[in-house]
This record gives C-alpha cells, structure tokens and sequence, in this order.
C-alpha cells in the first residue's frame, strides 16, 4: 500500500463512518498493518492510504516485544485530561517533526475488527498515537496544529525535503 504524502487532499478530508465489516475490511486492516510496519511506524489511518473511512491501526509496543496491533473502527475520544508537549512525526510527512502539545490522557471507544465495542485509555505514546490517527480521521494533519511563525517555517522546509509521489 502506498502511503499519501502531504498536502494529499484525502489528507485533508473528513472520513466516512463504517458501517459494514466485511470480508474486504478485514483485508484493508491486514495490509494497514503491514504497511505501518514496514514504514517503521506506530500509527496509520485510513485516509493516509487513499481510504477516506473511520479507521486507524496503531502498535505502540516496544520493538523488542511482540507485536500487537489495535485496530479501532469509528473512533471517539469520550474523555480528556492534561496537556503534554512532545516531539511528533508522521508517516505522512516524512523526514519532519515538530513539538506538538495536546491532551495528556485520553479515553477513546470504537470497534474492533470483529464490530465488538472496546474502549481505551491511555497516556503518553498511547495517547498521543490515538489523538494523532483520529486527527488524520478528521482532516487533520499533525502540522495544521503548528503556530502560524512554525507553520511558516514548515512550509519552506517542506517545499525542500518534500519527497515526490509516484502515482
């Protein structure tokens, strides 16, 4: 699967709510997985594979730890608390990272890959990988939170690291 790189519009659209999980569903969860892996990644949305739907995976296990992908359907942060500043990239925006502040603790409740409900809270990396997909799920992109002075500084660097889709 090809990630999308920024400005991509998908990057920038709302996704769609899920409202069938099918045999072809699960095989777009397996190759979400795949694709976060072999991007050395610890998050992926839909919409950063061409795939406007409610969708993220993420793994946030240490490298030395078995896997263990979570995979959440229609997502919703319930609850928040705190706030926590730290460094943040994406898979999306690649060879970039920027201080980004948002909630230090948050709940979130979906679906898993087989429709039953779950929820999940965390902090930290958990938190932060959860707020950061469910951004991408909204149209948003972890530097559409930059100041505008870093968003400024961000555009000229980018317009030089950027590197070049192939379609």
């Amino acid at each position: 699967m090809k990630i999308l790189i920024y400005p991509h519009e998908i990057l920038a659209t709302k996704a769609d709510p899920i409202t069938e999980i099918n045999g072809e569903m699960q095989g777009l969860i397996d190759r979400m997985i795949a694709t976060m892996y072999k991007a050395e990644g610890v998050g992926l949305a839909a919409n950063q594979v061409g795939r406007p739907i409610r969708l993220l995976v993420m793994d946030v296990s240490p490298p030395e730890e078995r896997p263990q992908p979570v995979t959440i359907i229609n997502p919703v942060i319930t609850a928040q608390e705190g706030t926590a500043t730290h460094e943040e990239g994406c898979l999306s925006v690649p060879n970039y990272s920027a201080k980004i502040t948002r909630p230090a603790r948050v709940e979130v409740k979906g679906y898993d890959r087989h429709g039953r409900e779950i929820r999940m809270e965390g902090e930290g990396l958990v938190s932060r990988c959860l707020q950061h997909e469910i951004d991408h799920l909204n149209g948003i992109c972890f530097v559409d939170r930059l100041s505008p002075l870093k968003k400024g500084f961000f555009r000229k660097k980018w317009a030089k690291i950027r590197p070049e889709e192939d379609d």
